[in-house]
């Protein structure tokens, strides 16, 4: 793989995610909207940086009828994907988000976009003051068991593009480092209610579940991994 970015610039990402993960954002609209309720917050803007395929916002505009709803992606492949969202009264753009200096919204939502920047404490840094509440889903790569084998990372770093790997503890310092403070992070429930994507990962779930239960969810997770963390966030 060449610099990070070109893949998302040129064909490869899609060549390699044709579907741009479509079949995922029903379920990512769901843990949006549920921190957003947990934390009473009702959004009257809500703004995605690295939207993909828009189909979180697409989900979004049924649970938020009023909101103003804006995607942003410098890929251009993604842009097929927002033409059957046409009647939804959502604008997307392809483009860097950072370079609209208007861009001001109640809510911004990076979803699964950390682990795939170049430089991610520049890349955060820039985008505070361009919300009064940032919502984070970010994967946790990162367990005993994946360093192990080490082919699990390999497989995201290859076929999805992520080049920084988490812990919880781990994304939660880079958000806080970056001038974030942490209003709320909650495990997502990944292994047991996302789309599942494999053999492999119903064979897992019976697994995670005694591993979660003797150590406790934090350790299980460092130990075996299966989860993903969804963070609300405001300007400290």
């Amino acid at each position: 793989m060449a610099h990070p970015t070109l893949q998302y610039l040129t064909r490869e990402y899609f060549e390699h995610n044709p579907t741009w993960d479509l079949a995922d954002t029903p379920w990512k609209a769901r843990i949006v909207a549920a921190a957003l309720t947990r934390n009473g917050i009702q959004p009257s803007s809500v703004c995605e940086v690295g939207c993909g395929s828009g189909g979180c916002l697409a989900e979004l505009r049924t649970i938020y009828p009023e909101a103003e709803l804006s995607g942003f992606d410098i890929a251009p492949d993604a842009a097929a994907f927002w033409l059957q969202y046409d009647g939804l009264n959502i604008h997307f753009e392809v483009g860097d988000a950072l370079r609209e200096s208007s861009l001001k919204c109640d809510v911004l939502l990076m979803l699964d976009v950390v682990e795939h920047l170049a430089d991610p404490h520049d890349f955060l840094e820039r985008l505070l003051g361009k919300a009064n509440f940032y919502i984070f889903h970010i994967p946790l790569d990162l367990s005993a068991f994946s360093v192990y084998r080490e082919a699990p990372l390999l497989y995201v770093r290859n076929k999805v593009g992520h080049i920084h790997y988490f812990t919880k503890e781990l994304a939660l310092s880079l958000l806080r480092e970056c001038g974030y403070e942490i209003v709320d992070a909650a495990y997502t429930q990944a292994a047991f209610t996302a789309p599942s994507h494999g053999w492999k990962t119903l064979i897992a779930k019976p697994l995670r579940r005694i591993i979660y239960a003797l150590f406790g969810k934090d350790r299980g997770v460092r130990l075996i991994g299966g989860e993903t963390l969804i963070v609300v966030a405001q300007k400290r």
